[in-house]
């Protein structure tokens, strides 16, 4: 008898698991959907759109003017070129996405949590037979996955205008190497999209969490290199040719390491790493170093040796922003208005 209970309790159990994890499913899904519903029909979607089109399309009008230099001067991984080149003056594909990817990640996700705290949505939102952390990994994956169209739309709508300019279809490593580069730029953009869902949870207006974002975006973007080229001249200063031949490495040792911190700077370096084969190393190296190295190209294995530090150090950061957010939303008191 007492096997029989304790038969029909693990059953029970089991069921009882298996309805709760259906029941997770189905409602994440139904929140999943009302997210990407609510992005779709909202205004910034049409902005989002016009300045992804025009970068998109200022990038390929540079690219067609400078890839003949790039070709004359190196005629290996053609169509990676189309993504990296530039031309009278304007910024090559990469550099386009260095800069616009986080505006996209922060306009996604700078009113997530108080414009309907404000609205008085939230309560009701949450009064459904939902669970309540549903709701904030939710808005995060509408967001990641609005995110990953946006991007590979935009990067397959380039290299379909390269291979009709250029005529040389992609090889397979080239294929990969992108589709890496496109994965890495999701992440990228996920990041400020986490950290503005961040100021989002924290702040009580969607005005005061915008001008957070975009303070910590300047930060990052524009004064760590300042910020760094500071704090390493201080370190090892660098006034005399003694300074000079003493402090020089070191210096540049330092100023890259703190550049590091900047996600920009980490998404930067990656990217120029995975779609240029012929780039070799990222830190400082030395003339002892380059006596007996062949020229040639690194392969994709080579290439992610070299930059899965970055690859890791952005996905970390994504990651711990999104758990920061997450445990800031679960432990704050939703009331009605």
């Amino acid at each position: 008898m007492a096997v029989q209970n304790t038969a029909k309790t693990a059953v029970k159990s089991k069921n009882n698991e298996k309805a709760y994890r259906e029941s997770r499913r189905s409602s994440l899904g139904a929140l999943f959907e009302k997210e990407m519903s609510d992005h779709l029909r909202s205004r910034r979607i049409i902005i989002i759109i016009m300045i992804i089109m025009v970068a998109t399309i200022a990038s390929i009008y540079g690219a067609v003017n400078g890839i003949s230099d790039a070709i004359s001067s190196d005629s290996h991984f053609i169509f990676l070129k189309y993504y990296t080149t530039s031309g009278n003056s304007i910024p090559s594909y990469t550099s386009f996405m260095a800069l616009i990817g986080p505006f996209i990640g922060l306009m996604l996700g700078f009113d997530a949590i108080n414009s309907e705290r404000n609205d008085g949505t939230l309560n009701r939102l949450l009064a459904q037979p939902i669970y309540r952390d549903t709701v904030i990994i939710g808005k995060f994956l509408a967001g990641m996955a609005l995110i990953a169209i946006l991007v590979l739309a935009s990067g397959i709508l380039t290299g379909a205008v390269g291979y009709l300019f250029i005529g040389i279809a992609p090889g397979g490593e080239e294929i990969i190497r992108l589709l890496i580069y496109f994965l890495y730029t999701i992440v990228y953009i996920s990041f400020w999209l986490a950290m503005s869902m961040l100021f989002s949870v924290y702040s009580r207006h969607s005005a005061t969490s915008a001008l957070a974002s975009i303070a910590i975006w300047i930060l990052f973007a524009i004064f760590m290199s300042l910020i760094a080229s500071f704090i390493a001249g201080a370190v090892y200063p660098i006034n005399n040719e003694y300074e000079q031949a003493v402090n020089t490495l070191p210096n540049y040792t330092l100023q890259q390491g703190i550049n590091r911190i900047s996600p920009y700077y980490l998404y930067s370096e990656a990217v120029s790493t995975i779609l240029n084969p012929a780039t070799r190393a990222l830190n400082a190296v030395t003339y002892a170093q380059l006596v007996g190295i062949l020229s040639s190209y690194l392969s994709l294995g080579q290439s992610l040796l070299l930059i899965w530090p970055h690859l890791i150090a952005l996905f970390a950061l994504t990651l711990v922003m999104f758990t920061i957010t997450y445990v800031g939303f679960m432990r704050q008191e939703v009331r009605g208005n």
